[in-house]
């Protein structure tokens, strides 16, 4: 039956004549029609994901803690385009002051006004430093033009002539703000708005004082480097010498001529810049250089104890399973030392140093129990006793709450998948969960230790945000994504389902899925698989609300699936550095016996399993296509790394020492060795060209490789795009066509 059959009159089908037949056949197309129209009100689009953002979690208003505990700034702005910096009351929200009102303030001589991107507000509230024209450098660090609005003179003050500024901070005291202006630090006097050069050797590609180089920002995460002392008088700073780094060039395409960019980037086994900690006082201009070992390696972090004249400086070696902390005198420059770890593999890098109780202890973390814990040592001899233990992981440590005798931490108690929240006294003997809801709990502690703000999410709700006393009682909610939980809540999304399984050599791993929308146990279905499996990382967590892409590929018939390899966070010392010195050995082998694990299961096509992976997880993609060619069909690599030995030297020797000293592990951990193995059509490559981490070279080697082997595969570079290949229409466009390429792949 031809549907031109039914007539239409103004607009209407006209049914009076039709047939017993035409007339079913008319009742049928009109329910599927409103079907029709039902499933495109309950479906997914990647415009949605990707271009409205229609899914994407809100968070809280930035609230940024004041130094009384009792009370939070925040920026708003109305309708007329006026802002306001604006105090309220952590236990209320009441707003009790008004420090900045856009209304009122102007630029000296005009009637210009500014909108500030960020601020930040001094300990006494009487300044406000206001960030506009505000540009990335590298993934953390950004430039500003920076000013000061002064409040009790109603003065607004320009920060280094309006040139941009790095990492601008207030001392303690309130009444000087340093910042990092062309490489050179500098110092401005609040009072009498003089200013003072603290460094004058800053030369770009050469020397860097009081910000980061590359490495240490990407590795060490850290851009401010440099830090006032408590007492306002002195400041300690990094300088960097990267005279005898080899430079890397990027090139951007935005006019007539590509643009170059060229920056020190050092590769392993090439030299580091050369580190040197200075104190300055600014009261009597003494200068002291911390003595440091001769020996190669880092510094990866300072923090000036409770005493001022005394700075804790951090050293390790360069392979970094050995850290130092010198007390440095910064009147006299003499060090001793206070504590010394060593590791039989590598030590990561953390913030819970925490001095107290007038300077005679200290809070601090190590893995040398085989997981991650809290102890309390002694200044005086640096002896360390052990606070919490067991067979779990504390995540984060957010300080000592000395008026109570508490400590506040974050941990894996429950489960490796879950995050909870908890204090417990000094002697260890009283432990109380404060935040212990299901899924994964985070806090952000106001400096007295009053309040904090939590952040809760579990693997299908959305993420909620509240303000909570000391005790953890819930005092106000902040945000509940209760228009986003709408959302999903009209949509026949599959929940992840957790399971866990074992490797023929008997280890236990964990992984999660999502089952196809309209799920059918008779049907078999393809396999999304993604991945990170990098050192330390973790993706099998109870956590983030669903996603909106994996739902996506669920309603396109995709079974989507995660495993944490071994290598990853969450489960000890020796499941996360069995991957040391062999990076590219276990993670991808446990990827594929979670993949034959899968294939077990009634309602998974085993001839239709693919992998995607980003960054590292791009590595393993390839590595999943090289050693698992009849489990994976398809791998999607973005940004691999393909040579380790085309990484920067602080994260790949920390992980796997250099070339030299482990010829094996690079070669065999590199899928540039074993590129012929790769199975032609089964490969979909993806890079930014202007990638500042890991470099274009990495793909355009692999190329090389493929096509010297004849192996056809496809590819999408963008270009002008750094590490997050993201911006404008970037993320719609890379998604759409891998779902494309994937239908087309993995098509029956």
């Amino acid at each position: 039956m031809k549907i031109e059959n039914i007539q239409k009159r103004n607009g209407k089908f006209d049914a009076v004549n039709l047939s017993a037949m035409n007339r079913m056949f008319f009742y049928m197309l009109t329910a599927v029609v409103i079907w029709s129209h039902a499933a495109v009100s309950q479906s997914l689009t990647l415009e949605d994901i990707f271009l409205k953002r229609s899914f994407r979690p809100k968070g809280p208003e930035s609230l940024k803690p004041l130094a009384d505990g009792q009370h939070y700034s925040v920026l708003r702005s109305d309708d007329e385009g006026n802002w306001f910096i604006l105090k309220l009351a952590y236990r209320s929200g009441a707003v009790t002051d008004t420090l900045a009102d856009s209304r009122k303030i102007t630029f000296a001589g005009s009637n210009q006004t500014m909108q500030p991107e960020d601020y930040e507000v001094s300990s006494d509230e009487q300044n406000i430093l206001l960030m506009t024209d505000v540009t990335s450098i590298y993934r953390h660090s950004r430039a500003a033009v920076c000013w000061v609005y002064i409040r009790n003179r109603n003065h607004l003050m320009a920060l280094a002539r309006q040139k941009a500024v790095q990492e601008p901070s207030f001392s303690p005291d309130s009444r000087l703000v340093a910042y990092v202006v062309e490489n050179n630090l500098y110092v401005t006097d609040l009072q009498n708005g003089q200013e003072q050069a603290i460094s004058n050797d800053g030369r770009r590609n050469h020397i860097i004082n009081g910000a980061c180089d590359w490495v240490h920002e990407e590795e060490f995460s850290f851009t401010r480097a440099y830090q006032w002392s408590p007492d306002s008088r002195r400041l300690a700073w990094y300088r960097f010498d990267e005279s005898r780094v080899p430079e890397v060039t990027i090139q951007y395409f935005r006019d007539l001529y590509p643009e170059n960019y060229t920056y020190r980037y050092p590769k392993v086994g090439e030299p580091n810049a050369e580190v040197s900690i200075h104190l300055m006082d600014l009261v009597t201009g003494q200068h002291v250089q911390v003595p440091l070992p001769k020996e190669d390696g880092y510094v990866p972090r300072i923090k000036w104890t409770d005493d001022p004249r005394l700075l804790c400086v951090f050293w390790m070696n360069r392979w970094q399973n050995r850290l130092d902390l010198w007390l440095t005198d910064a009147t006299t420059g003499s060090t001793r030392l206070l504590l010394s770890e060593q590791n039989d593999r590598y030590i990561d890098i953390h913030d819970h140093l925490e001095f107290f109780d007038q300077n005679r202890r200290f809070l601090w973390t190590s893995e040398k129990s085989g997981y991650n814990h809290i102890y309390i040592g002694t200044v005086a001899d640096g002896r360390l006793q052990q606070l919490t233990s067991g067979n779990w992981e504390v995540t984060e440590c957010y300080g000592v709450d000395e008026k109570n005798g508490k400590v506040f931490y974050q941990s894996t108690e429950v489960s490796p998948l879950e995050r909870h929240v908890y204090s417990i006294d000094l002697k260890g003997r009283t432990k109380t969960k404060l935040a212990g809801e299901q899924g994964w709990n985070s806090a952000a502690f106001t400096p007295t230790f009053s309040y904090f703000l939590l952040s809760h999410s579990d693997a299908d709700d959305v993420p909620t945000y509240w303000i909570c006393d000391a005790r953890g009682n819930r005092l106000r909610l902040l945000e509940d994504n209760s228009a986003l939980r709408a959302r999903w809540a009209g949509l026949p999304i599959s929940p992840k389902e957790y399971f866990s399984f074992r490797t023929d050599d008997g280890t236990v791993l964990n992984g999660w899925l999502i089952k196809p929308w309209n799920f059918d146990p008779q049907e078999r279905y393809p396999v999304f698989m993604t991945g990170y499996g990098g050192p330390g990382s973790q993706q099998v967590m109870r956590s983030g609300g669903p996603s909106a892409f994996h739902q996506f590929l669920a309603q396109q018939g995709y079974v989507v699936a995660c495993i944490d390899n071994r290598g990853t966070g969450g489960r000890g010392e020796e499941f996360k550095k069995i991957t040391y010195m062999k990076l590219g050995y276990y993670e991808p082998r446990d990827q594929i016996a979670g993949a034959r694990y899968l294939m077990t299961l009634p309602f998974v096509d085993p001839e239709r399993i693919s992998f995607f992976g980003w960054s590292y997880g791009g590595y393993l993609s390839l590595l999943c296509l090289i050693l698992g060619p009849d489990v994976f069909r398809a791998a999607v690599a973005v940004a691999p790394v393909t040579d380790w030995r085309f990484y920067d030297t602080i994260y790949t020797e920390r992980y796997m020492r250099d070339a030299r000293s482990n010829p094996e592990g690079y070669r065999d951990g590199s899928p540039l060795t074993f590129a012929d193995r790769i199975q032609g059509g089964s490969l979909l490559l993806i890079h930014g060209l202007a990638d500042d981490n890991v470099h274009y070279q990495n793909s355009a080697a692999l190329m090389k490789k493929l096509y010297e082997h004849n192996i056809r595969f496809d590819q999408l570079t963008f270009p002008d795009k750094n590490h997050s290949i993201s911006g404008g229409n970037t993320s719609y466009y890379l998604y759409s066509r891998i779902v494309e390429w994937l239908d087309e792949v993995l098509e029956p």
